[in-house]
């Protein structure tokens, strides 16, 4: 016989059980935040489809994978530090960033509502990371990896080409007798025309992509990354000119360059100006002053 016994008072059942929208409202609080993220990410489905198809036709340049996968190494860097409380003005804008790219399907243009639903999944990602990530560099790369430098070629390509054919014309004036109409340059009686890739379009998504890479990678905030952003455009500018000009200079002098040499010297201009960006974007505040 045991020496004790419990005895249950009449009506007693042990802790009143909680009802059933008070559990589900504790467990859509406590869900993880990479849940969130990916209900997010699923919700945005028709941005997917169509950026993919934007691939596979070869109507776009697929450099927006190099910017997705940058937050996708993002967010698995920080995957242990991601907030379990987010910040709710972020995520206020993430929320109402997916209904607009939701409600606008078929009213705006598609490369409109996939600019929202990325800068909704930018907010999303800015509510969940842990504080001293900058938040600035996070909605770039989501821009960045939108499928618009065709668009971009198309609206601004012939206005750079313009502004890099007069700059190499001044260049070239020392040494050269040279005139320009539109993209076009005669160099000492030898036409030369600055062609679409001369623009210069690739290499600033590829500087801008740079800068926020190295913001991210080096914890910087957003006034670092936003000061220095101006010496990224000087920069790219300034890179392409030098390239256009060598070129030009080559192709004037009557030496055709076989493709090899003319990819090579666009290569070694991009390195050198991603360079000097990622410098720029790496030094400290206060650096660029000293």
């Amino acid at each position: 016989m045991p020496l004790t016994q419990t005895r249950k008072l009449p009506g007693y059942s042990g802790l009143p059980a909680s009802p059933g929208f008070v559990r589900l409202g504790i467990r859509i609080d406590t869900a993880p935040a990479w849940l969130w993220l990916a209900l997010l990410a699923a919700t945005l489905w028709p941005t997917w489809l169509w950026m993919g198809r934007r691939m596979l036709d070869h109507s776009d340049d697929p450099l927006g994978l190099l910017a997705l996968a940058a937050l996708g190494l993002l967010v698995a860097r920080h995957r242990l530090r991601l907030r379990s409380s987010p910040r709710l003005a972020w995520f206020a804008l993430a929320l109402a960033g997916a209904v607009a790219a939701t409600a606008a399907q078929g009213l705006l243009p598609a490369l409109v509502v996939s600019l929202l639903a990325l800068l909704a999944l930018a907010a999303g990602l800015a509510a969940f990371l842990p504080a001293g990530v900058a938040s600035a560099p996070v909605v770039g790369l989501s821009v960045l990896a939108l499928p618009l430098l065709a668009s971009l070629q198309f609206y601004a390509g012939f206005p750079l080409r313009v502004i890099t054919a007069e700059a190499s014309r001044w260049l070239l004036l020392a040494s050269h007798e040279v005139e320009r109409s539109g993209a076009s340059l005669r160099v000492d009686g030898h036409p030369v025309i600055v062609d679409a890739p001369c623009s210069g379009v690739q290499m600033a998504w590829l500087g801008y992509f740079t800068a926020c890479v190295v913001t991210l990678y080096l914890g910087r905030a957003n006034r670092s990354f936003f000061t220095r952003l101006p010496a990224v455009g000087v920069l790219v500018l300034a890179g392409n000119i030098v390239r256009n000009t060598l070129l030009v200079a080559a192709e004037a002098s009557g030496n055709h360059l076989p493709g090899w040499a003319h990819e090579s010297v666009g290569l070694v201009a991009l390195a050198a100006v991603c360079g000097a960006i990622a410098f720029v974007m790496s030094r400290p505040e206060g650096g660029l002053r000293a």
